[in-house]
């Protein structure tokens, strides 16, 4: 992912704004790769019990947060998101795995 303009060769808003959306489309294309992976999980484990694994949890928020100050990120914010997306990410699999019970 290329920039079009580095943040200080930006001269107004609306050029931030072309970088900003850029940026988005390109994290909402992972989001989707990550989601694929996700599903796949929920199809692969048998119990919904399965989809909260908390030393999985903790590993991946550990990581987010050294990988944070690596880039010079606030750490706390980085952890935020993250434990939103996996919590989300675990009620989609407990929902999916509980339905393919039901079957």
């Amino acid at each position: 992912m290329t920039a079009l303009n580095a943040p200080a060769d930006c001269q107004s808003k609306e050029d931030v704004r072309v970088e900003i959306d850029r940026i988005d489309n390109a994290l909402l294309t992972l989001f989707a790769e990550r989601h694929s992976y996700v599903t796949r999980m929920a199809e692969i484990k048998t119990d919904p019990h399965e989809a909260h694994d908390v030393a999985r949890i903790e590993s991946v928020i550990a990581k987010i947060r050294g990988r944070s100050l690596a880039l010079d990120l606030d750490e706390d914010q980085a952890e935020l998101i993250w434990r939103t997306l996996i919590d989300w990410n675990v009620n989609y699999e407990k929902g999916i795995i509980a339905a393919r019970r039901r079957r």
